[in-house]
């Protein structure tokens, strides 16, 4: 499929344009075992939390309160018995790693802030719409349903939707490039009939003066 045929003219396949990486594998089901892995927690947790009650955060701080009070009486009932204490990692988070996870964050802060100055300047009108568009439907879609469930609907969309279109992406293309240039040649008409009232009115005005 030449690159002349693919939606927008792009030169990279859909795995290049996820990144090419882990990330992409997953979206993509190239590693089904993780992605599936991936579904069944996060479907396990979206039912937990429907059924208990509980929120994100109570949740968090109940399980983590267990944690915590399971390795405190393990070490101290350890001390006293002379066992070993509970074999934990070495929590540390090394300099380099801090490095790299804040350059990701300024490099998409940054790309985000760059955005929005173009749009507030009005240098962008494409991403504008683009911008406008999600957020409306964010605002409507979170109008129907709470954050938990649009958050597991959102994981089962990536996870299906990029799948689904790397294998049937030359018929996607076809059809949606069809919709697109009838509906330029639809706008273009549209936009000359315009034009066209426009200039006879314009005309007719000039006459009555």
């Amino acid at each position: 499929m030449g690159s002349s045929d693919r939606l927008f003219n792009r030169q990279r396949t859909v795995h290049e344009v996820l990144g090419g990486g882990l990330v992409a594998d997953v979206i993509l089901w190239r590693r089904s075992k993780l992605t599936w892995g991936i579904l069944v927690v996060t479907l396990a947790a979206w039912v937990v939390f429907e059924i208990s009650g509980y929120t994100l955060l109570s949740l968090s701080s109940c399980v983590l309160l267990l944690l915590t009070t399971i390795l405190f009486l393990w070490a101290k009932s350890a001390a006293i018995l002379n066992r070993p204490s509970p074999p934990l990692p070495e929590m540390h988070i090394s300099e380099d790693m801090m490095n790299d996870v804040a350059a990701f964050a300024r490099t998409h802060i940054n790309a985000v802030l760059l955005a929005f100055q173009n749009i507030a300047l009005g240098k962008d009108t494409w991403m504008y719409f683009k911008v406008a568009i999600s957020l409306l439907l964010i605002s409507v879609v979170g109008s129907l349903t709470d954050f938990l469930t649009l958050g597991y609907t959102s994981l089962v969309v990536i996870l299906t939707v990029p799948a689904l279109y790397e294998k049937y992406e030359e018929h996607f293309d076809k059809y949606v490039m069809a919709g697109y240039g009838s509906a330029v040649q639809f706008y273009s008409k549209l936009s000359e009939g315009y034009r066209s009232k426009v200039q006879q009115w314009i005309a007719e005005q000039k006459k009555l003066s």
